[in-house]
């Protein structure tokens, strides 16, 4: 059975780093470990940083461990380049760049807390689902 594949937005990452007891962290912390492939681009890595390096940032971590983080994260990832053909499809610019990754390479859902912000998403195959329904779906927690 192959594993899913999904893209994981910008709110994902910020909670993860926020609080290590809810289900972004854990989501976080199976990168790697053959649970699910997910994939990224340039442009998805640099808004990660931006935004984790804010200086008005709650995320109480050094600038050396986010740049670690964001390390481990592009080394397990599915490096993909992007090509933008079809923008806009949602609101947010930044939404399109997150759906546009996840359509090029053909993943499953769309990791996020911001539903509302992918919708009509499925017209491309995919789904957008919180961390704590895709690692139930995955099998990870009840």
């Amino acid at each position: 059975m192959r594993v899913p594949k999904i893209v994981i937005d910008t709110n994902v990452i910020v909670s993860a780093m926020l609080s290590s007891k809810g289900a972004a962290f854990k989501l976080i912390s199976l990168i790697g470990k053959q649970h699910f492939d997910y994939a990224v681009s340039v442009p998805l890595v640099i808004e990660y940083e931006d935004v984790l390096k804010r200086k008005n940032s709650k995320i109480m971590i050094s600038q050396e461990a986010i740049d670690n983080i964001l390390d481990r994260l592009c080394y397990h990832a599915d490096l993909r380049e992007i090509f933008y053909l079809w923008r806009p499809f949602l609101n947010d610019p930044k939404d399109d760049l997150v759906l546009e990754l996840a359509v090029e390479s053909n993943c499953n859902s769309i990791v996020t807390f911001n539903l509302k912000d992918f919708k009509h998403i499925e017209k491309f195959g995919l789904e957008a689902i919180t961390p704590k329904i895709f690692l139930q779906k995955i099998g990870v927690i009840q």
